[in-house]
């Protein structure tokens, strides 16, 4: 009796799913979750050299890499140096789900023709807020992009070591 009232998902939708799902953000939300976040997923073209965001501006959107090519840079004396290229199905600026967050880095597209999913972070704490689980997966999924971040650094710091004291980043 209760597969009358299941909800069904068209094929464009279940394609888009799968295609959030390879996030870490949010690879853990099923079908019924994900609904709850698409109403708020926007799709944005940018040209090529399109400043995205900028260091330090506030984290009011989360992004993920339709189609096309970005670059996260880091700003260090009016230069920029590559830190990442993004390509289709990555996920950045993920700290649009923390409160009062500001980036960290700047965010270029390199290719003409880009297309990402864009997702404000207004909507995504909205629903985060009615959907306890929502929250509790994607803050889990963030957390653990943090810990393999911190891993990477870590092994970069150990195998090139001499070039900045880690003590530093702890206080």
């Amino acid at each position: 009796m209760l597969k009358y009232f299941k909800k069904t998902y068209s094929d464009e939708d279940k394609r888009l799913y799968r295609f959030l799902r390879k996030n870490r953000l949010m690879s853990e939300l099923s079908n019924e979750e994900l609904a709850k976040l698409q109403p708020y997923i926007y799709v944005r073209s940018y040209n090529e050299n399109e400043v995205v965001y900028f260091s330090n501006d506030p984290s009011h959107a989360l992004y993920i890499v339709k189609k096309g090519v970005v670059s996260l840079n880091l700003e260090i004396g009016g230069e920029f140096e590559k830190l990442l290229i993004l390509r289709n199905g990555s996920v950045f600026g993920e700290n649009a789900i923390l409160s009062k967050a500001k980036r960290r880095n700047s965010a270029i597209v390199l290719g003409e023709g880009t297309e990402l999913y864009v997702i404000p972070s207004s909507n995504i704490f909205e629903v985060m807020e009615h959907h306890p689980s929502i929250q509790a997966k994607m803050m889990t999924g963030y957390a653990q992009l943090c810990d393999e971040f911190t891993a990477k650094l870590f092994d970069a710091y150990k195998s090139n070591r001499g070039f900045f004291e880690l003590n530093t980043v702890y206080s």
